[in-house]
């Protein structure tokens, strides 16, 4: 009850804030733009939930996501707005609302101030972004941590000949969402999102602070940067309350270094992030290298067909209390892209991960096609595979699932 009374609150401040610069930023606009999207989403579980209570074989959801662009000062000055909010059929904790943006920006010749709510990413690889630490997860929307929720910050930007350099100060943090007892692709043990306590005696009202220099030096973009504040991963530890065990989160301080490497090399592309994080408990190497091969115009058409393989380590192995944190330690991915370059922008994405430790493996197939100008079709479909309790895999391995969804944007 408190933590809705909280973001009741918290959603009034963001909508009266709103409303007294919007009354201001109008009259100085030049330019304004209303767009966003709707769209529905149908999932359909090919097997029975593997834990008591979870739905059966359907899923449906609705999602909106408006954005309002503002800008004055021949552009040099603009104000972005983009909520999002879904409603799921079942689970009343995939049902949620977010800002992903409200933000200011200010854009000189060499420098730019960014203030507000806002979703920085940060990496090169395909299948998993280690050095993306900005953002929270959005476990609700999907389990493969693409989707993010927004963040306040305060970013200054300068931009030098020898690269450009991010300073971003952080007040607060928004704690990882999870989906509820009803819903599929989730754990055994259920995440409380109650029963929540922090390393720092700021808890959540932590200030965290980041450092990021990027350049490009011929072919390659490089990228560095150091974090400090509160991990983004949780902790999950399982607790008794009453007859009811579930899962405690426990947030940590951590320092990460980061490192972000992309060639371009004709129809290559190299890639490579690794991260070194630091805590109290533990300290770690984590790295993730592959490449990308296209090739242009296959078989004398106007397709491209891509080639993607890389590889993830984690110097925490495998076997032991660390492992458990570290859901790729040895793990092979392949993949394919195909870009019908078309006019209804039709492409398709295959891909397959395997953990070489665990003998699991997981696949996917992402598919879309647009239809006139404003409609937008997806077919996703994901199989997963595993029989060792200790691989991460193995508590969605009953979710193999289709999901098509539908997004009219204006």
């Amino acid at each position: 009850m408190k933590r809705i009374t909280e973001i009741k609150r918290f959603v009034l401040l963001i909508t009266v804030s709103f409303m007294g610069l919007m009354q201001s930023t109008f009259l100085l606009a030049d330019e304004i733009e209303l767009s966003g999207k709707v769209g529905i989403e149908q999932r359909y579980f090919i097997n029975e939930g593997q834990y008591i209570d979870q739905l059966e074989n359907t899923q449906a959801s609705i999602f909106i996501e408006p954005e309002l662009y503002v800008g004055w000062n021949n552009g040099s000055d603009s104000l972005i707005f983009k909520p999002f909010y879904r409603k799921d059929e079942w689970d009343d904790e995939r049902s949620h609302f977010d800002i992903r943006e409200f933000s200011y920006t200010h854009a000189a010749s060499d420098w730019e101030l960014r203030a507000g709510i806002r979703k920085e990413f940060w990496g090169v690889t395909e299948f998993q972004h280690l050095v993306d630490v900005i953002n929270q997860t959005d476990n609700v929307e999907d389990i493969d941590g693409e989707d993010k929720l927004g963040q306040l910050m305060l970013n200054l930007s300068f931009v030098r000949e020898w690269g450009i350099v991010d300073l971003y100060i952080l007040p607060g943090f928004r704690e990882r969402t999870f989906v509820g007892e009803s819903s599929r692709l989730r754990g055994g043990l259920l995440v409380d999102n109650e029963n929540v306590s922090y390393q720092s005696s700021a808890e959540d009202k932590h200030v965290d602070l980041a450092f990021r220099w990027s350049h490009s030096v011929g072919d390659f973009d490089i990228g560095s940067y150091w974090f400090h504040g509160t991990n983004r991963d949780p902790i999950l530890t399982p607790v008794l309350q009453g007859e009811l065990v579930t899962l405690k989160q426990y947030y940590n301080q951590m320092d990460q270094f980061g490192l972000d490497v992309q060639a371009t090399i004709d129809d290559w592309l190299w890639k490579f992030e690794t991260i070194y994080r630091k805590t109290d408990d533990d300290d770690y190497l984590a790295a993730q290298a592959g490449f990308e091969y296209t090739y242009v115009g296959v078989f004398n058409s106007n397709a491209d067909l891509g080639w993607l393989l890389e590889y993830g380590w984690d110097s925490r192995g495998e076997g032991s209390e660390k492992s458990l944190g570290a859901p790729v330690q040895n793990d092979l991915y392949l993949g394919s892209r195909l870009a019908f370059n078309d006019m209804q922008s039709t492409e398709l994405l295959m891909g397959i991960g395997a953990d070489l430790s665990h003998n699991s493996y997981s696949m996917i197939v992402e598919a879309n096609r647009r239809f006139g100008e404003s409609v937008k079709a997806s077919l996703d479909i994901r199989l997963m595979q595993s029989n060792n309790q200790y691989d991460p895999l193995f508590n969605v391995k009953d979710d193999d699932h289709l999901q098509f969804t539908v997004e009219w944007y204006y």
